[in-house]
């Protein structure tokens, strides 16, 4: 039988916001656990909540972005469950009012083909605590620092039908909330992950088969991972008879599999009901309208610009504007070389290639787009050629030109590495290498025609050495072959 995978993802972001959503505490990474959790966050008797509205400007940023629409009215309910991690007993939510209505992402695939992801909605919420395992000798501690902490939670609709597809959709998400700059969207840190709820039902089939979700995936690898193990247990299940049970799984990263958690609670087992402390969010549409023109260029606006102004391939369009800092980096380097292909390849080429080696993110290259753009510029007026370009880089690299903006230039001097262009210095060598090279002179005269192409290798090479590589490579072709042609 032939299936079909259905997929919808629940994203949760951390609003970066300097304090709680519904308090003044801070949500700074790393502090020593219980540091930071107030009488708010704990729900102490006589409390209570004060909205943060910065996180209410992020989340119609974010429904913004998205071109969603954006309700006047959202209202705040308590979400009611147990767990250890959850001092109040409830989670303050939104249930039935969200703050963001449905609106949509685009997401790139491999063959580059563009689809559209439906966003069902996106509510605020605070965050629970944090449960620890480890170093408790068989007990359980508990974190309150994250109580409390603004979260986005952005809901698709089951729209994506692969593995690859959802890894795309995360991505997007992630490229929007950094380029709003309403989260930073480290995974690492758990300022970004997902649910995921996965189902199969037989190719034609309109209905849906029953989900499994897959809780607290935290990067974009583990999410394909977990999919195609999922995808492949339920196919199997299936086909040997037996039934997928609705519920909530964990993905074992080390052991490549999802595992059973518990049995999945219906909406209503929550027992959603309005919160009390809170009054409804009224948007009126002036304060819209101000975020609105607020709103930086997102990564789709971007890409597009890239190809239509720039003449960039739908491939490096889409790399180059994944990431906000990326995006502006490439740009700086266009605007000092005035050469967007020879940046693009840079970018994407030398400057990602050392990054990826060292483990270092763009923002924290050693080489300024500055002095990218600079080096570039000397590749542009043959000044020096690619080999010699490579140095430099290296030698920028490696903080040998210093921090001024023309620091390729003094590599290029110290370092002697400026092309040589100069015809007649050319020919002399060149006359050299040949009188050296009576053997080969030889073999290249008695060579078919259609093979000489192949020999003349050996000759550039010895000329690019005996001009310590600052030979312009295409005039030593040239004029080699002018010169060797003339002795057959």
């Amino acid at each position: 039988m032939q299936w079909e995978t259905v997929i919808g993802l629940e994203v949760h972001v951390q609003l970066a916001t300097r304090s709680k959503i519904f308090s003044g505490a801070s949500t700074a990474f790393g502090a020593e656990p219980n540091t930071q959790a107030c009488a708010v966050d704990l729900g102490l008797p006589g409390v209570l909540p004060v909205l943060n509205e910065q996180a209410v400007a992020m989340a119609v940023q974010f429904g913004l972005g998205i071109h969603a629409e954006i309700p006047e009215v959202s209202v705040f309910d308590r979400k009611n469950y147990f767990y250890p991690d959850l001092p109040k007993g409830y989670q303050t939510s939104q249930m039935y009012e969200p703050i963001v209505g449905p609106g949509e992402v685009e997401i790139l695939l491999d063959d580059g083909e563009s689809k559209r992801i439906r966003v069902h909605h996106a509510h605020l919420e605070e965050d629970a605590g944090k449960s620890l395992h480890e170093d408790f000798h068989g007990m359980t501690g508990i974190d309150l620092n994250r109580a409390g902490t603004p979260l986005l939670e952005i809901v698709s609709e089951p729209d994506m039908r692969s593995a690859k597809e959802a890894a795309a959709y995360l991505k997007a998400i992630h490229s929007i909330v950094t380029y709003l700059g309403i989260s930073d969207g480290n995974m690492a840190e758990g300022s970004m992950r997902c649910d995921v709820n996965v189902s199969v039902r037989p190719k034609g089939q309109e209905a849906f088969g029953t989900r499994a979700e897959i809780k607290n995936v935290n990067s974009f690898r583990f999410v394909e991972r977990a999919i195609e193990f999922e995808v492949e247990r339920q196919i199997e299940l299936l086909e040997d008879g037996g039934k997928v049970v609705q519920e909530t799984r964990l993905y074992d990263p080390e052991a490549d599999e999802t595992r059973s958690m518990r049995t999945k609670e219906e909406a209503n087992d929550y027992r959603y009901f309005p919160c009390p402390d809170l009054l409804p969010v009224v948007l009126d549409q002036a304060y819209v309208d101000h975020l609105r023109g607020n709103l930086p260029e997102l990564p789709a606006a971007k890409r597009e610009r890239f190809q239509s102004e720039l003449g960039l391939s739908a491939y490096d369009a889409g790399v180059l504007s994944a990431s906000r800092a990326m995006a502006e980096y490439f740009e700086r380097v266009h605007e000092v070389c005035g050469d967007a292909k020879q940046a693009a390849n840079w970018v994407q080429g030398e400057l990602s290639g050392a990054l990826n080696r060292e483990g270092l993110a763009i923002a924290d290259s050693p080489v300024s787009a500055d002095q990218l753009g600079g080096l570039i510029v000397r590749v542009i007026d043959d000044t020096i050629n690619g080999k010699a370009a490579k140095q430099v880089f290296q030698a920028l690299w490696n903080g040998e030109g210093g921090s001024e903006n023309n620091s390729a230039d003094a590599i290029i001097d110290a370092k002697g590495l400026k092309q040589v262009t100069d015809t007649g210095a050319i020919e002399a060598m060149i006359d050299q290498v040949i009188a050296d090279s009576p053997a080969q002179v030889a073999q290249y005269r008695d060579a078919e025609p259609d093979k000489r192409g192949k020999m003349i290798g050996y000759f550039v090479g010895q000329v690019m050495k005996a001009s310590r590589g600052t030979a312009n490579p295409q005039q030593v072709n040239k004029l080699l072959k002018e010169k060797l042609d003339a002795l057959c």
